[in-house]
């Protein structure tokens, strides 16, 4: 059975962070209806197109399973109706500009007064404070969350990560969220305001480097390789290029086939109970006794030589021969794989974690399911909506309007065309 099943999501989110919300709860099994402005819809829809006049897969990979209704809000028609979805439906969940549903007048007080046991869901850039009415995109986020900062090389300028960890990680939250608001209202019969802030989930995804900072105070930073090249911290968590970010230290080194493919790589961790294997396999068995080897704190301030010791057994190895060599062993070892990689897994296609969907324009594509597995509530991954596809069926069957009232729903321009 669907998890969610027969819960509503009146989805008024657009671009990423909160589709990626409104597409996890649907997964599950929620009815998620998406209102979209006539004739436009949400702007992904044509932004970055590979084909003309179709649904760009920025779009289509993140509003699967949802239903689409057009609708503007700003007619009389057209609020009435939205004053009976909000009626009927259980959350309401936006990433509108602070202030947008309020000017449309369906601000929390007013949600309130239609439906007590509506949960109001939002995602906004920054919490209350000084940049809380700041338009926040996902590199903003990564980077006023203290992402950026703690990434990249020392030597380099802040880089952001290609893991879209403002945007859809927000969103993530912002669904767990909903669900906790859900379980609360089983017991109290109440509704209650959700909110999101992407700044606040990007540093919740940086906690360690948050750790890391409060370290510093005590003492350099041991396990940061800079420590070991007598490179001085300063006053602020410092970017650690590919250190592990823990106490195991680990490094990104280059695979056979490296000159060529900017994807022969693997990530090598010198974990502290398997190091006597690791000096095994890389042809080192004599710092297994070496006192200068033998122990982690000994080894600390040597890492750049042991990995570029180790990275020149890995140079002899393709990536994935060295998975077969290192894991029978325990040594905690991963493939840099690229996106084509991926997309080619078989075994990803299995689990469902990669999915390739029909749509009726744009033909097959390949997405990304459902991340979370339940053992009860298999998620299937259902193409997404075309502009307004959905919306007399909505009308009809959702709110109870008759034939009659959508024509005259229709011809007052509330639904558009």
């Amino acid at each position: 059975m669907e998890a969610l099943k027969g819960v509503k999501i009146l989805d008024f989110t657009h671009v990423q962070s909160g589709p990626t919300c409104t597409q996890l709860l649907a997964w599950f099994g929620a009815d998620v209806i998406k209102v979209e402005r006539p004739g436009i819809g949400d702007i992904t829809r044509g932004q970055l197109r590979d084909i003309p006049d179709v649904d760009s897969l920025y779009f289509t990979m993140l509003n699967h399973n949802k239903r689409s209704i057009t609708l503007n809000g700003k007619n009389e028609k057209g609020k009435e109706v939205l004053e009976r979805l909000v009626k009927t439906c259980d959350v309401l969940v936006e990433n509108f500009a602070p202030g947008a549903l309020d000017r449309m007048g369906f601000g929390w007080d007013r949600i309130q007064e239609i439906n007590p046991r509506m949960i109001y869901a939002s995602i906004k850039g920054f919490g209350p404070g000084p940049f809380e009415d700041c338009k926040v995109y996902e590199n903003v986020a990564q980077c006023a969350g203290g992402a950026a900062s703690t990434t990249g090389f020392l030597d380099g300028p802040p880089l952001v990560t290609g893991a879209q960890i403002g945007d859809s990680g927000t969103g993530l939250h912002l669904a767990l969220g909903i669900v906790t608001a859900l379980f609360h209202r089983e017991r109290s019969g109440k509704g209650q305001r959700v909110q999101a802030a992407m700044q606040d989930g990007v540093l919740n995804l940086c906690r360690v480097k948050l750790r890391d900072q409060q370290r510093l105070t005590h003492g350099p930073l041991t396990e940061y390789s800079q420590y070991g090249q007598d490179i001085p911290f300063g006053d602020a968590t410092p970017r650690a290029g590919n250190d592990s970010g823990g106490g195991q230290p680990g490094w990104i080194l280059k695979c056979k086939g490296y000159e060529t493919d900017p994807n022969a790589y693997i990530y090598f961790i010198t974990q502290a109970p398997i190091w006597g294997k690791i000096c095994d396999v890389i042809g080192k068995p004599e710092w297994k006794e070496d006192p200068e080897y033998a122990t982690p704190n000994a080894r600390l301030n040597k890492l750049t030589h042991i990995f570029d010791t180790i990275e020149a057994w890995t140079k002899t190895k393709t990536k994935f021969e060295v998975m077969d060599i290192c894991n029978p062993l325990d040594i905690p070892v991963g493939p840099i794989l690229s996106m084509k990689e991926l997309a080619e897994e078989q075994s990803l296609r299995d689990t469902g974690t990669v999915v390739e969907v029909d749509h009726p324009t744009r033909g097959k594509y390949l997405t990304v399911g459902n991340p979370v597995k339940l053992s009860d509530s298999p998620a299937d991954v259902k193409r997404s909506p075309l502009l307004g596809e959905h919306t007399e069926e909505i009308l009809e069957q959702v709110l109870g309007y008759g034939t009659d009232e959508i024509e005259e729903i229709r011809k007052s321009g509330a639904i558009g065309d």
